[in-house]
C-alpha cells in the first residue's frame, strides 16, 4: 500500500494556489541565483567519491569478500554500504 504524502500547512496552501491557478513565479534576483548555485554546488560535491586507503584484519577481509561472492556484489561495494549505513545511523557500532 502506497503512503500518502503528509504536506505542511504552507505545502497545503500552495498546492491549492497552483490547482486555482492563482500561483505565479517570479524571477530570481542575481544573489539568489547565486546562493541557490551555491546550494547546487554543495549538494554535488555531498554525493563525489574519494579513494582512500584503509587497513583491515586479513581475515575480516576474507570474510568480507566471501560475503560479497555469495551476494554476487563486489567486496568494496558491501564496505561501502556499511560505511553509509553507520553514518545515516541506520546500524549502530558496538565496541
Amino acid at each position: 500500500m502506497k503512503k500518502q504524502p503528509v504536506y505542511s500547512p504552507e505545502e497545503l496552501e500552495l498546492l491549492e494556489e497552483i490547482e486555482r491557478g492563482e500561483w505565479q513565479t517570479k524571477p530570481l534576483t542575481a544573489e539568489e541565483k547565486e546562493r541557490y548555485s551555491q546550494y547546487a554546488a554543495y549538494t554535488r560535491s555531498l554525493g563525489e567519491k574519494r579513494q582512500t586507503t584503509i587497513r583491515f584484519a586479513l581475515n575480516d577481509l576474507a570474510a568480507v569478500k566471501a560475503k560479497s561472492k555469495e551476494l554476487g556484489v563486489g567486496y568494496q561495494n558491501i564496505i561501502q554500504a556499511l560505511v553509509h549505513q553507520y553514518a545515516t545511523g541506520k546500524i549502530k557500532l558496538e565496541i
